[in-house]
C-alpha cells in the first residue's frame, strides 16, 4: 500500500486523534451520539496498527520493516518499535515544533531545507541519535518556512518531549533555528500516548 494522501479528517474520525497526520479536528454534532459497535479482536489490532501508520506517515511495507527490526533488537518489541519511529528525522522535526505535521516535516527534509550536524539530510527516515544537532539551512526560504511552522505550533497541545531541546539564539543576526537530541526517547514521551503497541506486534506476529 502506498502512503495515504486522502482526506485526513476521515481517518481521525475513525481512529481518534492523530496529531502527526493533521492539525484539524472533526466537527461533531452533539445531538448525534455514535452507537458503540462490538469489534472483533482482529479489527482492534488492525486499528492500532493503522494509528501508527497514519500518524507517522508510513507505508505498510515501511511499518512491517520497522516491526522486524524491533523484533531483532534487545528489549520489548513494542517499545523498541515506538522508539524507532519517534527517532525518525521527520518525526523529530515535528516534535520540535519545526513543522506542524509530519507530512510538512517530510516535505522540509525532501526539499533539502534541513541540516543534521551541519550537513544536508534529505532522507525523512534518517534515524536521529543522541547529540545530533538539527537546524534549518541558512537560505532565507528555509528559515522563513521553519519560522512559520514554529509560530503556528507555539500553542499546540503537544509539548516538546524531554529527549529533545529547541533553542533560539539571542543574537538577532543569527537566524538559524536549532534543535538537539539529548537521548533516546522514553516510552512516556511518545506522541501517540494512547497507542497499544503490543497489539501492533500481535497483528504482525505471523509476518516476523
Amino acid at each position: 500500500m502506498s502512503r495515504y494522501r486522502g482526506p485526513r479528517v476521515k481517518k481521525i474520525k475513525r481512529l481518534g486523534s492523530l496529531p502527526g497526520l493533521t492539525t484539524k479536528q472533526p466537527v461533531r454534532d452533539p445531538r448525534k451520539r455514535p452507537k458503540p459497535k462490538k469489534k472483533s479482536q482482529y479489527r482492534i489490532r488492525l486499528e492500532e496498527k493503522q494509528k501508527l501508520r497514519f500518524h507517522y506517515g508510513l507505508t505498510e511495507r515501511q511499518l512491517l520493516k520497522y516491526v522486524r527490526i524491533a523484533g531483532k533488537a534487545k528489549g520489548p518489541t513494542g517499545q523498541v518499535l515506538l522508539q524507532l519511529l519517534e527517532m525518525r528525522l521527520d518525526n523529530t522535526l515535528f516534535r520540535l515544533g519545526m513543522a506542524s505535521t509530519i507530512p510538512q516535516a517530510r516535505q522540509l527534509v525532501n526539499h533539502r531545507h534541513i541540516l543534521v550536524n551541519g550537513r544536508i539530510v534529505d532522507i525523512p527516515s534518517y534515524r536521529c541519535k543522541p547529540r545530533d544537532i538539527i537546524s534549518g539551512r541558512e537560505k532565507e526560504k528555509s528559515r522563513a518556512l521553519i519560522q512559520n511552522y514554529l509560530d503556528s505550533t507555539a500553542k499546540r497541545p503537544l509539548p516538546i518531549p524531554k529527549h529533545l531541546l529547541l533553542f533560539h539564539s539571542d543574537d538577532p543576526h543569527d537566524l538559524l533555528l536549532k534543535g538537539s537530541v539529548k537521548q533516546i526517547i522514553d516510552r512516556k514521551e511518545v506522541g501517540l500516548n494512547k497507542i497499544k503497541e503490543l497489539l501492533v506486534v500481535e497483528y504482525y506476529s505471523r509476518q516476523i
